[in-house]
């Protein structure tokens, strides 16, 4: 709420070129509230903000900012003002900015970073998105197991003010490869003459820079880690994530898993909603609203070939919706469940019989409790309707109450089917289940409800 109260005047003073103002203010806040409060302001804007403040104070801001708008004010930065703030970036922000400026703007700025900067940008750059390695970090203390506990202190305070991570230190053997850990807990209180090798423990997990981000994520929530290893191929220590970007990751898949949840394609921006252009909200959306409504053709049809059991008796119009709705919500929380299950590696699809199974037993009391309510339903609201003399309320209470409780098994059984026959064919569960399921379930649903009306009621 405070952020949102002071943007405006900070935007104000922006406008009116007071930044020495500005400087000051944002000089007394942590980085990250900072990047808020200049969020909305235009690229421009905030280069020339940025210009105003100590290399260090506009690097750690910068950093903090959407990667869209990083990447729009970075465009318009002067040479000399890009290389100064690639050289104050972490790593793997550096890394990040290199991938998103224009090509030709980077080789010009290339040539002028120190050479283990222009490595560390070509070696985290290279590996694609979504991966451990496009998230990792070069900044980790290690150290060879054959040094004594003192040589280790030593270099630490050599070292250590220019890592990212300086209390876990980690071991290498002979080959160079990774083999133990200490904490620096560790090192003060172990003897001075003692050898790391003789008071490393065990790694407690490791990830390679190929395998899925998500993975990486997982590990580090699973193990309760601070940051988690990188290796390669021949076990080789290449980098490490820390546990802030882990969480970075969580947060921007959960944001993806419940847009496409909603049936929202496309890459996940992390501008704000009223920066995005309606344009790409648009393109976003439309894509899965416009194959939906091809499939709700299918509705209509089924709707259509029983329009004549529906001019026979009317009554069952009106306990559509509540078919409808029983189905997509039941269906929705077996897909929510099991997609949820799937992310947490509780489930796969080798599981699907076990699943079914489950599914099918809770899916059979949710469709009694629910049948039975849509008979008694009938029963107490339906004596007002016209219904042909040859059947009676409770002969429809019973057909409606039992289409009801049917459609429920299935909704369920489908809810819970789709998100691993998609984790089964690599598709992304939460874009396949929930936008298909609604639909998938009201054509079934449909076809369980006429069909079951039809047979009981000879209509």
């Amino acid at each position: 709420m405070m952020n949102e109260l002071l943007a405006p005047d900070i935007e104000t003073l922006v406008k009116e070129n007071k930044y020495a103002d500005v400087v000051q203010f944002l000089s007394a806040h942590h980085p990250t509230e900072d990047a808020e409060l200049i969020a909305d302001l235009k690229p421009e804007e905030i280069r020339k903000l940025l210009k105003n403040l100590d290399p260090q104070a506009a690097a750690d801001i910068f950093c903090e900012l959407p990667d869209a708008l990083q990447s729009d004010t970075a465009e318009l930065m002067s040479q000399s003002e890009l290389t100064t703030m690639l050289e104050k970036l972490p790593p793997d922000e550096r890394a990040d900015l290199a991938k998103s400026i224009p090509e030709s703007q980077l080789d010009a700025v290339l040539p002028f970073l120190a050479k283990k900067e222009r490595d560390e940008i070509k070696e985290l750059a290279s590996y694609p998105e979504g991966t451990a390695g496009s998230v990792m970090t070069t900044d980790y203390i290690a150290f060879p197991e054959l040094l004594t506990v003192q040589q280790a202190i030593n270099r630490i305070r050599l070292e250590g003010a220019q890592k990212a991570a300086v209390s876990l230190i980690f071991m290498l053997d002979t080959e160079r490869k990774l083999c133990g850990y200490v904490t620096l807990e560790d090192l003060i209180l172990a003897k001075p003459l003692a050898t790391l090798e003789s008071i490393k423990k065990p790694l407690v997990a490791e990830i390679t820079a190929e395998a899925d981000r998500e993975e990486a994520s997982y590990k580090i929530t699973k193990y309760g880690l601070i940051v988690l290893p990188v290796v390669d191929d021949t076990g080789s220590l290449i980098g490490i994530i820390t546990h802030d970007d882990a969480m970075d990751v969580v947060e921007e898949e959960r944001t993806e898993d419940m847009e496409r949840f909603m049936a929202i394609t496309g890459k996940h921006q992390d501008t704000s909603y009223l920066q995005t252009p309606a344009l790409t909200q648009f393109s976003r959306r439309v894509i899965w609203l416009i194959i939906l409504a091809f499939m709700d053709f299918i509705s209509g049809a089924v709707l259509q070939s029983y329009q004549n059991t529906l001019s026979t008796l009317m009554l069952l119009a009106f306990y559509m919706p509540m078919l409808t709705d029983m189905g997509g919500n039941t269906g929705s929380q077996s897909a929510t469940v099991i997609v949820r299950a799937i992310a947490l590696k509780e489930v796969g699809p080798h599981d699907i019989f076990r699943v079914i199974w489950k599914e099918l037993r809770i899916s059979l009391m949710l469709g009694v409790v629910l049948g039975l309510i849509a008979f008694l339903r009938v029963e107490l609201t339906g004596g007002s309707s016209v219904i042909p003399a040859a059947l009676s309320l409770t002969q429809i209470g019973i057909a409606i109450g039992l289409a009801l409780a049917v459609q429920v098994v299935s909704a369920t059984i489908i809810g819970a089917v789709l998100p691993l026959l998609s984790s089964a064919f690599k598709f992304d569960p939460a874009l396949i289940a929930s936008p298909a399921l609604t639909t998938i379930v009201d054509i079934t649903g449909l076809l369980i409800y006429f069909g079951i009306a039809r047979a009981m009621l000879h209509i």
